[in-house]
């Protein structure tokens, strides 16, 4: 599998030559020898919030229903038995998303990272943000449990660590009372984003630091196009196979919607080559991110999963017989409030008009 293109944003372009190849080697740095502190907890050990009747969250979910979370927690669960120890899609996105945290020169003790890419966040912070308190939290038991046993001590890094089973759609986590939420290809899988992020929001302590990377609704357009064709071919109609996703110009509504300050919107496109489509689909059980639809067609016939692959070689197959498959990433960054943070002048008290603008400095045509 090779990332052959990738569009950046101009100041992470001298970074894209680490991410190139798929033998690219990863920069480590090897902490103390001291073995760290870890914990293994139910979500049952934390508290959402504190509310009069005990579980909000939990007794009024979401009445938006799109994903069928019980079997995206299954598809996570057998995700973490067929999990690469190295993906050079899932770890570009990783080390994309923990690069804003050189960018702050405020330290985040304490941090929570939800579900998606535990492993790929826990292996590449390498240090940044000087976390010392870190909680790790996913759906899925088993990819806790695998987060927990694949990472040896010299990823540690003296970080205390806690390993949690818990749901982003119910966060278990208290008010206030962490400073950094990291989320890496998680969240999109949520029935109520907005209502996620606005938990995440309120985990923060006062000018804490939300990062999160997500799938847009451009990722894997070729096969979108290629299935679509071949179910009007085969069947006469057609069913949802890829799911929904969030569009760019829906990000920065959702970061304002969330209540989060400075927002931060970017996007990353990323080319990733297969022999075939079946190695895709094989990437995609691999990463969790197959289709966990609730109106979902239970039943792929066989001519019609041929006829897609056919349709995809026909429409998309370069020269050397590969196929692309596109993975579109938005980045999104915002922060809880807080009186030290930049505030947006008052309507009207501007001093200088742009008229005088443009009489100095000319119109530039």
């Amino acid at each position: 599998m090779l990332i052959v293109r990738r569009i950046v944003c101009e100041r992470r372009r001298m970074r894209s030559s680490l991410f190139y190849h798929t033998t690219c080697s990863l920069w480590r740095r090897r902490g103390p020898t001291a073995k760290p502190y870890r914990c293994f907890l139910s979500s049952a050990s934390f508290s959402t919030a504190d509310y009069e009747n005990g579980d909000a969250f939990q007794s009024n979910p979401s009445k938006v229903k799109i994903f069928d979370r019980h079997l995206k927690r299954k598809q996570r669960d057998r995700a973490a038995w067929l999990l690469r120890p190295n993906d050079s899609l899932v770890d570009a996105v990783a080390e994309n998303l923990l690069d804003r945290l050189e960018d702050c020169k405020k330290t985040f003790p304490t941090a929570l990272c939800l579900g998606g890419s535990l492993q790929a966040v826990r292996r590449l912070l390498r240090g940044r943000g000087e976390i010392d308190k870190l909680i790790m939290m996913d759906t899925s038991y088993d990819m806790v449990k695998r987060c927990e046993s694949s990472l040896p001590d010299s990823y540690n890094e003296n970080i205390e660590t806690s390993y949690v089973v818990g749901d982003e759609e119910f966060l278990p986590i208290k008010e206030s009372s962490v400073e950094l939420v990291i989320s890496c290809l998680g969240l999109h899988w949520t029935n109520d984003l907005p209502g996620a992020m606005i938990q995440c929001k309120l985990a923060l302590k006062p000018d804490g630091l939300f990062l999160a990377a997500i799938l847009g609704g451009e990722t894997l357009k070729e096969l979108r196009i290629a299935c679509t064709v071949a179910q009007m071919e085969r069947e006469g109609g057609i069913s949802p196979r890829i799911s929904p996703l969030a569009q760019v110009r829906d990000a920065g509504n959702l970061l304002t919607r969330a209540g989060f300050a400075l927002p931060g919107i970017d996007v990353d496109e990323y080319v990733v080559r297969y022999k075939s489509a079946l190695d895709l689909i094989e990437h995609l059980r691999e990463m969790g991110e197959t289709n966990a639809l609730l109106e979902r067609s239970n039943i792929l016939k066989r001519e019609t999963a041929v006829a897609t692959a056919a349709i995809y070689d026909a429409l998309f197959a370069a020269e050397d017989g590969t196929i692309p498959a596109t993975f579109q990433v938005i980045y999104m960054t915002g922060w809880r409030e807080h009186p030290s943070q930049q505030k947006a002048k008052r309507r009207g008290s501007a001093t200088v008009s742009f008229k005088d603008i443009q009489k100095q400095f000319g119109s530039g045509g």
